[in-house]
């Protein structure tokens, strides 16, 4: 039986929530953010555990909310480090070692589904990594230096990347050790495997899926989660 892992990597600063709490502890619906991504870790049957990477000194109030909202999944609760990159490297040395694929997902998209979950679990199965994107509705222009719009891209081809990003362990291990080698520092996870040469496999996503990092980013997920939930408090 192949055995999935998810880690989620929540130690970032949160600079642009302009708050004095780090965003993944501020509330929403009720519920700390990162507990919303969790929780669906937390029911999805192919996930068999969770690695959390928290910023150091949060780590006994993460496994105060670990205990509070019955996360029984969270393998590991390891202090991350001053970038995304590395807090996702301390991570994978935490995988159990019989670990086959790893799920890497934000703790700021709160809108996560199983759906992604299972999609991007078969991507990676077949290719080896997988991640979940959504076509760029905007127009988008490169801009070399100042101002001056240099041309205008073909949005046909343009896909935003999200999170979970799907990969064997094996891959995004070797992926990020030559990262570390190199001096190379992408802006995710994918990156580091497609610079090796291997095929990243596209899933599908959802608007839904954003990432919240600014005040309108939480007001507009405040918004949304009063729409899309039940009276009785699930999320539908």
């Amino acid at each position: 039986m192949v055995k999935a892992v998810a880690l989620v990597p929540a130690a970032g600063a949160g600079r642009r929530m302009g708050s004095e709490t780090r965003k993944q502890y501020l509330m929403l619906g009720g519920r700390p953010l990162i507990v919303h991504c969790l929780q669906v870790f937390q029911e999805h049957p192919l996930v068999t555990s969770v690695v959390l990477v928290v910023a150091p000194g949060e780590e006994d109030r993460t496994r105060g909310l670990v205990t509070e909202w019955q996360l029984t999944k969270i393998d590991a609760i390891v202090p991350g480090g001053g970038e995304r990159q590395e807090s996702v490297r301390l991570g994978l040395k935490a995988l159990p070692p019989d670990a086959d694929f790893v799920l890497i997902h934000d703790a700021a998209r709160p809108f996560i589904d199983g759906e992604m979950i299972t999609a991007s679990l078969a991507a990676a199965l077949r290719s080896g990594a997988a991640v979940v994107a959504v076509p760029v509705k905007d127009t988008i222009k490169l801009v070399r230096q100042g101002c001056q719009v240099e041309t205008t891209l073909d949005r046909n081809t343009l896909w935003a990347a999200q999170t979970p990003q799907a990969f064997a362990c094996d891959l995004i291990r070797k992926a990020h050790q030559q990262a570390v080698t190199d001096g190379f520092m992408g802006t995710d996870d994918a990156s580091l495997v497609e610079r090796l040469g291997y095929p990243v496999e596209l899933v599908p996503g959802n608007d839904m899926n954003f990432k919240v990092t600014t005040p309108t980013d939480l007001a507009l997920a405040r918004c949304l989660l009063q729409e899309i939930t039940a009276p009785d408090g699930r999320i539908i």
